[in-house]
């Protein structure tokens, strides 16, 4: 595929995020999906603190319906979250100021509560890194899938 091909047939991948795919377009042929994977990663890895930011800002609130992709969508279907969760996830955003992220498949309602209060103290610095792992796992899934 030329690049703009590529771009428009994974830049769904990272959330609203077409550049990472366009960005790891270049270090193509890939082997198999987790050297595709590894190439999108490596370029949210060398993006600007700014371009991460607003990647991870990109992805909706999880327990909220609005402004959500068709992913975010298909992921979040069987999940319910009651009112303490959607209050402490506020308090998340507003203290981090990015949504907390987390790869909702596989685990459930309780689960990802858990992880929202464990994650909830940690400092801006090393709450930024949990969330960019979330997204690395997020986007394999979506790969992985397609």
């Amino acid at each position: 595929m030329d690049r703009a091909s590529f771009t428009a047939a994974l830049g769904w991948i990272f959330e609203e995020s077409p550049w990472v795919a366009e960005r790891a377009w270049t270090s193509r042929p890939f082997s198999e999906v987790t050297a595709l994977h590894q190439a999108m990663v490596r370029e949210v890895e060398r993006a600007s603190p700014d371009e991460q930011l607003a990647l991870l800002r990109a992805h909706p609130d999880l327990g909220t319906r609005a402004r959500m992709s068709a992913a975010s969508t298909s992921e979040q279907a069987c999940l319910t979250f009651d009112q303490r969760f959607i209050a402490l996830n506020e308090s998340y955003r507003e203290k981090f100021g990015f949504p907390f992220l987390y790869a909702v498949k596989g685990s459930t309602t309780q689960d990802i509560f858990r992880a929202l209060e464990e994650r909830f103290p940690s400092d801006r610095g090393a709450e930024f890194a949990a969330a960019l792992r979330q997204v690395y796992k997020i986007a394999a899934g979506r790969l992985q899938e397609i």
